[in-house]
């Protein structure tokens, strides 16, 4: 068979295989994306082992092993009984146990949890640790409950969720709306059930109590190592460099503090309701004080700094940089914003969030030559440093922040270094998307194989 006949019959099976997902998935956008961004990368893979589409493997990657769904029912301060909807897809354990944070969020549905199980996949697999791929979640929003109220929220939630966990089983972590207190909650109602003290169940603990150092800092840390390398292999470095962080979580935190670290200068960062926009650089102090002690809007940091601007309900992205960090939430960064950055002189996008730049927006930075880490590369240092704390917990042992921050210096460096020869084997040098899906993609590939039809 002519080569291209074969790539051309090829390409169809996997337009098929997109059109199937979308059809056994209907209204679940997210989901779809994610698959498409994935499996339209694939093609070369397949001609070049032919036993992946004879097993049938992209199809089975692309359904979940395992979804749950639960009511999660609890009474507020006011003695009203809330109920929300809890979520937990197993996305594939072909190389360990799930492992995936939980979601908190109004936003969350059974397609934002799929579109993120499938992601956690290939990131995990390209860590290089022994962790499958998972999600989960809740529509409840902690943004402005008491602690009572997230407790009894947490518990009601663990009660029903704690029979599927288990540290070869599936071992969850925080996300969006789930930080070192949520943890503390759920932590507690899973030990409290079961009557066992097991630490690996569960990740991104405080270190008081079995968590690992660096796992807090872990994803903003590690989006930044893998902005550092793309820079590197270009002969630049992100010293002195003026940079954008969307957000304000725990993310954007740590992203801007080691961006600082590295001599660079964060001018701007951002919640869901406006934009800071700092040019002498950002009060990273104050920051952390608004977001992470008093729990407030970013607008006040304006009402401390004066010589800060916030711009309400406005883009980041409209504001100049050289290297810009999408570290909030899914399609934050659109094609026009693309076009701004680029126009404005960006050189560098790493995302820190899951998914946060359009297909649209991607397509303007890869044909503007901007170096591009997608999210399952550049964010993966929060679950590899998950995994470490598995590790830790397994042997009752300890690290100390130094060799935990090494540790996830060395893995953010390999995953990047996996990536670009990846790209470079296919035929694409510089493409971190296409390298990153093929690594994550084999390794995961070769373990099914070895496993049979299962």
């Amino acid at each position: 068979m002519n080569p291209k006949d074969n790539m051309t019959d090829i390409n169809a099976r996997i337009e098929q295989i997109y059109a199937q997902v979308v059809r056994r998935n209907p209204g679940e956008a997210e989901f779809h994306q994610a698959v498409k961004e994935v499996v339209e990368t694939l093609g070369s893979v397949l001609r070049k082992h032919p036993e992946y589409a004879e097993h049938k493997i992209i199809e089975r990657i692309c359904e979940p092993e395992r979804q749950i769904i639960f009511r999660v029912p609890w009474q507020d301060d006011r003695g009203e009984v809330q109920i929300h909807r809890g979520f937990r897809v197993g996305f594939n354990s072909a190389l360990g146990p799930y492992k995936g944070g939980l979601r908190f969020h109004p936003s969350v549905y059974l397609g934002i949890i799929k579109f993120l199980g499938f992601e956690q996949v290939f990131k995990n697999a390209l860590t290089g640790m022994p962790i499958g791929g998972a999600k989960g979640g809740s529509d409840f929003d902690p943004k402005g409950r008491s602690d009572g109220e997230v407790m009894r929220f947490c518990q009601s939630f663990m009660t029903e969720l704690y029979r599927y966990l288990g540290e070869y089983t599936d071992v969850p972590a925080g996300d969006i709306g789930v930080g070192t207190r949520e943890i503390g909650y759920l932590f507690g109602q899973y030990k409290r059930i079961t009557a066992r003290y097991e630490s690996g169940v569960i990740t991104g603990k405080s270190p008081k109590w079995g968590g690992a150092l660096v796992r807090k800092e872990a994803t903003g840390y590690g989006a930044v190592f893998f902005a550092e390398e793309m820079l590197k292999v270009r002969g630049q470095s992100i010293e002195g460099k003026t940079c954008l962080v969307s957000g304000s979580g725990n993310v954007a935190i740590y992203a801007i503090e080691k961006l600082e670290a590295l001599g660079a200068r964060v001018v701007a960062c951002s919640d869901s309701d406006g934009v800071i926009h700092d040019p002498a650089g950002l009060d990273l102090a104050l920051v952390k004080q608004l977001k992470e002690v008093e729990r407030r809007r970013i607008r006040a940091y304006a009402e401390v700094r004066r010589d800060a601007k916030y711009l309400e309900r406005a883009s980041i992205w409209d504001i100049p940089c050289q290297v810009a960090l999408p570290c909030a939430t899914q399609n934050e960064l659109d094609e026009a914003a693309a076009r701004r950055l680029v126009a404005n002189g960006c050189i560098a996008v790493s995302e820190g969030a899951n998914m946060p730049t359009t297909p649209g927006g991607i397509r303007i930075f890869q044909e503007a030559g901007v170096a591009f880490g997608p999210g399952k590369a550049a964010n993966a240092g929060g679950v590899a440093t998950s995994a470490l704390e598995m590790q830790q917990n397994a042997s009752r042992d300890a690290w100390t922040f130094e060799r935990s921050e090494q540790k996830l210096h060395e893995i953010m460096a390999a995953i990047h270094r996996n990536c670009h020869e990846t790209a470079a084997e296919f035929g694409s040098p510089g493409n971190y998307i296409l390298g990153a899906n093929i690594v994550g993609f084999r390794r995961v590939a070769d373990a099914m194989l070895a496993f049979g039809v299962v």
